[in-house]
């Protein structure tokens, strides 16, 4: 199989072009940071606005994975225009593109932490109502709603994809978004861990390498679908914490702020549908997952 994958500089997108090289497809990436070493990919280093080279990133095309995100949740509300002039625009700009060069599959990277909001039930299947209450998730939510419509009016197969929140090593050690690797580098460095609230923050975590299984998965669908992908289970910051402590053998100091309005207290997702439909499983428990990253990043 021929796939563009945007975003594939990455640390998810890294991971999957690893393991798309070794099963044989031809890769080509777009992403917006220099080039790696790897040299067995078609690299094309640009922003995700140019149309021109997106479309000519499609020619001979057949599967896009698409990773692109130009902002995160904890700052997304600061500047919500920017967040759909990045996000959405763009993306309606690929499928605009992808339709044009006759491209007509692409698995979406959404966001299983926001497009749902507030849990009226716990975990959270895909047919939970979405009300998110941060732009980021809001603007993940319409860029699902214009992949549904592009299938509807197109014949795109469109596979959405929301992970819980992913981890492992190759996260950005000091980055606004990946509790567990910055806990982990903190904690590695000796230096001050910010947490905003009490530390009772339910999250659902999910290792890289489950989420990269799940995706060569959805490379074989024929149809449209939504899944969750996630570990089903979640634990508080506090108890992540624990975990890292354990593992890195170092006391973590840290400052505990005032919660933010945007941060819902519980979030765990429900992987039903992707372990009956694409016969996936989570493979990596937080235990495990937290010790292999430790181990990783010490070695580094």
């Amino acid at each position: 199989m021929r796939i563009l994958v945007l975003g594939g500089a990455g640390f998810i997108g890294a991971h999957i072009v690893e393991e798309l090289l070794s099963e044989g497809h031809f890769v080509r990436v777009l992403d917006r940071s220099p080039a790696s070493k790897c040299l067995s990919v078609e690299y094309i280093q640009i922003d995700f606005n140019d149309v021109m080279a997106l479309s000519e990133a499609l020619v001979d095309i057949d599967t896009v994975i698409h990773l692109v995100s130009t902002s995160v949740p904890s700052t997304s509300n600061n500047d919500p225009v920017s967040d759909i002039n990045g996000n959405l625009v763009n993306t309606i700009r690929l499928l605009e593109a992808m339709k044009n060069s006759g491209v007509k599959k692409i698995i979406y990277f959404s966001s299983g932490g926001t497009v749902y909001g507030h849990p009226q039930i716990s975990p959270m299947d895909e047919f939970h109502v979405t009300n998110p209450v941060c732009s980021y998730g809001i603007v993940k939510l319409a860029i699902e709603k214009y992949l549904n419509m592009y299938s509807d009016l197109y014949g795109f197969i469109s596979i959405i994809m929301r992970p819980s929140n992913p981890y492992g090593l190759g996260q950005r050690r000091m980055g606004v978004q990946g509790f567990i690797g910055t806990c982990i580098n903190l904690a590695i460095n000796e230096k001050i861990l910010t947490i905003w609230g009490d530390g009772s923050v339910v999250r659902d975590y999910i290792h890289v390498s489950d989420v990269v299984r799940a995706t060569i998965k959805m490379l074989d669908l024929e149809q449209s679908n939504i899944f969750n992908i996630s570990s089903g289970n979640g634990y508080t910051l506090n108890e992540i914490v624990g975990l890292v402590e354990k593992f890195t053998r170092k006391k973590i100091n840290i400052t505990y702020k005032d919660k933010r309005d945007f941060d819902i207290s519980v979030m765990v997702l429900n992987n039903n549908r992707a372990m009956k439909l694409l016969n996936w499983t989570p493979l990596i428990n937080i235990e495990k997952g937290i010790e292999m990253t430790v181990s990783g990043m010490n070695n580094i």
